[in-house]
């Protein structure tokens, strides 16, 4: 007892000899390292997207789940985005809206068919389990306004709309050069859209969301949320047409001609008060969505994060009936945008109701730096600027589908990506998909490319 009192006087001792003045150095504590390490990806974020194509790996197993999270913390990435809606509208975790999604068409070799899931587990708790013990983010992303998927070589079709014949109302009208058609009846095969304006659909579709906001996530991202088509056929349902006449005031009295014509793809060489009212109109309805929805999640739990994805080629996204922008940037001053766009499109941006934002940055191989957009750093660093710098964001590349990434062998590449859009968004970045990863073999690349940007 006597040597630890001696020994605790000489350390009060020597402590207060060693008071401090303006010249004097001051040692760290023992707790404190004098030469902490670098924060990982300079404080940034990393993300990767597990699209709905993974439902063959993943699907009935929940050991790949975990080793393939592993591989991606191995890689350095910080977090995951795990699709649980596909476009056929069914969904991978609890919900009391949605169907369970229990199919998907795949490919395997020259074969295409259906892939099964026959286990019960919850599919996104599954992830969440694995990823949280590695220090995995874990955010979910939902295709929003879609019900349905008619395979192509008649396999068949899939989901809610093929499923319930009441629901067909629920569906996408297009404004077809032979009049307007239900989508389900037009033979398309892909992905088959809901009306956006059907009150309907958006209490189910924010049904879902709500649910989705009870599991232990960092935020949720909406995906397709969205009209049909690259072109402005849609949708011209009956909802629609209801809600855009109590928008105008008035009914239309040529319906959908006086608005458009049939067959209209793009911007009519003659542009009317109505044509200029309805995309404004359609705007506004993906705005007051955006914002329901962003509620929706925020209500069930006020910390977790909301946004979207949307596609970084803002110059002609009207295509889509979506101004992602924040209000307060000129989007009126894009030439796309000039001889038509109202005050009130700018006003329905609603970049100011997303706490983050997934912008896909689709270039090529050979698109890698540039200013403008079908660049990967045009898109990203314009993006700040139709964002006002007020959102955080992450850009992102298309590792399977843009050009130059079809067939692999793109590797060399993953350093300068991650480098370039990593520097160029605010946020950081997300790399679309990890079945490409898996399928060319970029688990070593991707570790490369983030040690080399962490140096």
């Amino acid at each position: 007892m006597r040597r630890l009192l001696f020994s605790v006087i000489a350390i009060l001792t020597v402590l207060s000899s060693c008071s401090c003045t303006k010249d004097t150095p001051v040692p760290p504590w023992p707790w404190e390292d004098p030469d902490p390490e670098p924060e990982p990806l300079k404080g940034k974020k990393a993300y990767v997207w597990i699209d709905v194509a993974n439902f063959p790996t993943f699907a009935n197993s929940r050991d790949n789940i975990a080793t393939e999270l592993a591989k991606i913390k191995e890689m350095g990435f910080s977090d995951i985005v795990v699709d649980v809606r596909g476009t056929c509208g069914d969904v991978l975790f609890k919900s009391s809206y949605a169907s369970p999604m229990t199919k998907t068409d795949v490919w395997h070799g020259s074969v295409y068919k259906w892939e099964y899931r026959t286990e019960t587990f919850d599919y996104l708790q599954a992830f969440i389990d694995a990823a949280k013990p590695l220090g995995l983010g874990v955010c979910a992303s939902i295709n929003t306004f879609v019900g349905g998927k008619l395979c192509p070589y008649g396999l068949g079709s899939t989901g809610m709309l093929y499923n319930d014949s009441s629901k067909k109302s629920w569906a996408s009208v297009v404004n077809t050069s032979a009049g307007l058609v239900n989508t389900l009846d037009t033979g398309n095969p892909g992905p088959q859209f809901l009306s956006p304006a059907n009150d309907k659909v958006q209490e189910y579709v924010l049904g879902i969301i709500g649910d989705l906001a009870k599991y232990d996530l960092d935020g949720i991202v909406l995906d397709r949320c969205r009209y049909d088509d690259n072109n402005l056929l849609s949708d011209f349902s009956d909802a629609a047409r209801a809600k855009f006449e109590e928008y105008k005031g008035a009914p239309v009295k040529l319906w959908p001609n006086d608005v458009m014509k049939p067959g209209q793809e793009g911007i009519p060489s003659a542009i009317t008060e109505d044509f200029k009212l309805w995309m404004e109109f359609k705007v506004k309805v993906i705005h007051d969505f955006i914002v329901k929805a962003a509620d929706k999640v925020h209500s069930v739990n006020p910390k977790m994060k909301f946004g979207v994805y949307v596609g970084g080629w803002l110059s002609d996204y009207y295509y889509s009936g979506v101004n992602w922008s924040n209000p307060n940037y000129a989007i009126t001053n894009l030439s796309g945008y000039k001889k038509w766009a109202t005050a009130k499109y700018q006003e329905y941006g609603f970049a100011d109701h997303c706490d983050f934002m997934f912008i896909g940055a689709y270039a090529g191989t050979n698109g890698i730096h540039g200013s403008g957009e079908w660049t990967m750093e045009g898109f990203c660093k314009k993006a700040g600027d139709y964002l006002c710098g007020k959102t955080t964001y992450y850009g992102g590349p298309d590792i399977g589908n843009s050009s130059g990434f079809e067939h692999g062998g793109a590797g060399a590449y993953m350093p300068e990506i991650v480098k370039t859009i990593m520097n160029a968004s605010n946020g950081g970045m997300f790399v679309f998909d990890l079945c490409h990863i898996r399928m060319f073999d970029y688990w070593a690349d991707f570790k490369k490319a983030f040690e080399e940007y962490n140096k």
